[in-house]
């Protein structure tokens, strides 16, 4: 499955319909076509609910909030139970304690090396008196993720005010119950506790010193309580794994039960390896059953307004899936698709229907010759939303199981 983020658009004129992609177009006609509601019409999908859903877990049952998945995706070895934040490394200016303190920059600067300052709170912040454990690490660039184990709830406000000029919230329980307003109470201690460890840090010092913005708050959000999620692997008797530049992606296929493949040059950013994303994949074949290839950077230059940025890397993808046209389609069924439109004009995630093609020996092949979004439409596959296109490529596969007598 080629998940070529956000490449859809809203209009009668689209960076992926005007698009020169002889090799897109050769598969939109050797396969079968439609449109596809990720999540279901009219539900604007986030990357993490679309992505659940093309995999076959129905994002209604299974989604509890981006934090585990972002933080399944740097590396952490989550618990059932665990509760977890996704993370951003800010800057706050004033006097008094941090929730006295305003947000000056969400990014601290889009700083990109965080390594000393996680070392550092994780050396010196200390929950021991709540009888709480953390785990804190990294991400890419200024963003991380934060585990908080015991028993906990999840029903806890953000204290990141998501805008500039606002004071840094203070975390609150959502229900009125004593896990909630315990877990509130530890959040405050540890977004504190770091705010102070931070802002004399010597490597905040010296970005101080350069007229750099210090990183010296952890913008907490996007809390969620780790489900009990059945693995992909004893589900439906297939290994998974990916190839994602994005930590979200490799957080969803980790929770999931399979593996990461990590490419050299994969950065999930516009200057990606494609090339060799793409000849990961096929190697992965060989030992995976189900092969998920992610693509960002379609989905940045949606929310950058950027229509020929778009155009252009969607040209840069054409080119580099060359390869998947030499697939054995009797032994190998291909799925391109989206995972949610990121049109130019709004940008942002909107709920505009994905184009979506299936490769395979037993497909009914209709008069679509082109992919793209103003295109598929007019498909064999009509309008289907994301558990239908799971549920169609294990039918076509023979992995379905029979409803019924």
């Amino acid at each position: 499955m080629v998940v070529i983020d956000g490449v859809s658009d809203r209009g009668l004129v689209t960076p992926l319909d005007s698009a020169e992609k002889p090799n897109l177009n050769k598969l939109a006609k050797m396969g079968i076509n439609g449109i596809m509601d990720t999540i279901k019409p009219g539900v604007r999908p986030g990357s993490d609910t679309a992505h659940l859903a093309l995999l076959g877990y129905d994002p209604f049952k299974y989604y509890t909030g981006r934090g585990p998945i972002e933080a399944a995706g740097v590396g952490i070895e989550l618990r059932e139970g665990d509760v977890a934040f996704r993370v951003n490394f800010g800057t706050v200016e004033g006097e008094g304690s941090v929730f006295d303190k305003v947000v000056v920059d969400r990014r601290a600067g889009r700083i990109s090396d965080t390594d000393e300052l996680v070392k550092a709170v994780n050396e010196e912040v200390d929950l021991s008196k709540f009888g709480v454990e953390f785990i804190f690490k990294r991400g890419s660039g200024h963003r991380g993720a934060l585990v908080l184990r015991d028993d906990l709830s999840d029903k806890v406000s953000d204290v990141d005010p998501k805008k500039v000029g606002k004071k840094v919230k203070r975390c609150i329980p959502l229900v009125d119950d004593e896990k909630a307003k315990r877990t509130a109470e530890v959040v405050n201690y540890f977004v504190q506790s770091s705010h102070e460890v931070l802002d004399n840090h010597p490597l905040n010092l010296e970005r101080a010193e350069r007229g750099l913005p210090k990183a010296n708050v952890l913008l907490l959000r996007g809390v969620g309580k780790v489900p009990h999620l059945p693995k992909f692997e004893e589900r439906f008797g297939m290994r998974l794994a990916v190839i994602s530049g994005t930590a979200l992606i490799k957080g969803v296929v980790r929770l999931l039960g399979g593996d990461v493949i990590d490419v050299e040059g994969a950065t999930g950013g516009k200057n990606t390896n494609l090339d060799a994303k793409v000849q990961a994949a096929l190697k992965a074949l060989e030992d995976y059953d189900f092969v998920l290839l992610h693509i960002k950077a379609t989905d940045e230059y949606g929310h950058d307004g950027d229509f020929e940025g778009k155009k252009a890397f969607i040209e840069k993808v054409d080119r580099a899936i060359e390869p998947l046209l030499s697939l054995d389609f009797s032994e190998v069924c291909l799925v391109v698709t989206a995972d949610h439109s990121t049109p130019v004009n709004v940008r942002d995630h909107t709920a505009d229907p994905v184009p979506v093609t299936i490769v395979y020996k037993d497909v009914r092949p209709d008069d679509v010759d082109t992919f793209s979004e103003l295109k598929a439409y007019k498909g064999g596959l009509h309008r289907i939303t994301g558990n239908n296109l799971f549920n169609i490529l294990l039918d076509l596969i023979n992995k379905a199981e029979k409803f019924g007598a």
